[in-house]
């Protein structure tokens, strides 16, 4: 048979038939059977001729037994042979044996190609899923930080305006506090110990330990006693203004007087 797309196949089928009008059968036709064969091959010669190769070798076989069937059935009643087709089946459909083997290949390849194109959409299954779940949720966080800072964004914007309006009324206590606050937010966490040289005392022991452990205590839980080290040194620090240099002298003068 050859085929639409210009390929010759081999096909073997059989045609179970019986009689539908004996006296059709008797007077209408000469040798029946042969008229019944004759049309068997016509038809499906007819239905593989418009159809491609491959359509003819796999998928399409139960079609093509189908449209051969119909057409032989209406043939042989044009014909007026009394002939009641049954039914058409197809055994076997093949390419010639000299390109056999290279049939053969070209299955494998289209075997090897479904069997990619399923791994692909196994794959594509798998992944497309999780890219969708990590969109998902890569923009529920932008929603939450974009909802987190516009509420920041607001509050500040709140808070300000009630520092505005107690700064309008009160603008030195208002800066010195904002002052304060921002000095405290700064050095709350620093080791620094800062003195102010204008104190009126000459000597001023200031126990750096225990301001550090205040400190401390401040930002965290307070310190246990046994915790405490067991000797620690208390450190001092001596400051002498300038008049309390000049003392010396004023006593070494009342001595030689």
């Amino acid at each position: 048979m050859l085929t639409d797309d210009e390929n010759i196949i081999d096909i073997q089928f059989a045609v179970q038939y019986n009689l539908k009008n004996a006296a059709e059968y008797v007077f209408n036709a000469r040798k029946p059977d042969d008229i019944v064969a004759q049309v068997a091959a016509t038809a499906i010669s007819e239905v593989v001729g418009s159809r491609q190769m491959d359509f003819a070798l796999y998928e399409g076989r139960a079609q093509i037994a189908t449209e051969t069937e119909k057409k032989m059935q209406e043939m042989l009643d044009r014909y007026g042979t009394g002939v009641y087709v049954q039914k058409v089946t197809l055994q076997n459909t093949q390419p010639p044996e000299q390109v056999q083997a290279a049939f053969d290949d070209a299955v494998k390849a289209s075997q090897d190609r479904e069997r990619q194109k399923n791994e692909g959409q196994a794959y594509a299954n798998n992944v497309v899923p999780l890219a969708r779940g990590m969109a998902s949720r890569l923009l529920q966080e932008a929603d939450g930080y974009n909802a987190s800072v516009v509420q920041r964004a607001d509050g500040d914007a709140s808070r300000f305006k009630q520092v505005l309006v107690e700064y309008s009324k009160a603008p030195g206590v208002t800066r010195e506090r904002l002052y304060l606050d921002m000095m405290q937010s700064v050095l709350g966490n620093a080791s620094k110990v800062l003195i102010d040289q204008k104190s009126g005392n000459s000597l001023l022991y200031l126990p750096l330990d225990q301001l550090l452990k205040q400190t401390q205590a401040g930002s965290g839980s307070p310190p246990s006693a046994d915790a405490r080290p067991p000797s620690a040194p208390e450190a001092t620090v001596t400051l002498e203004p300038a008049r309390g240099r000049e003392l010396p002298r004023s006593r070494d003068r009342g001595d030689a007087r």
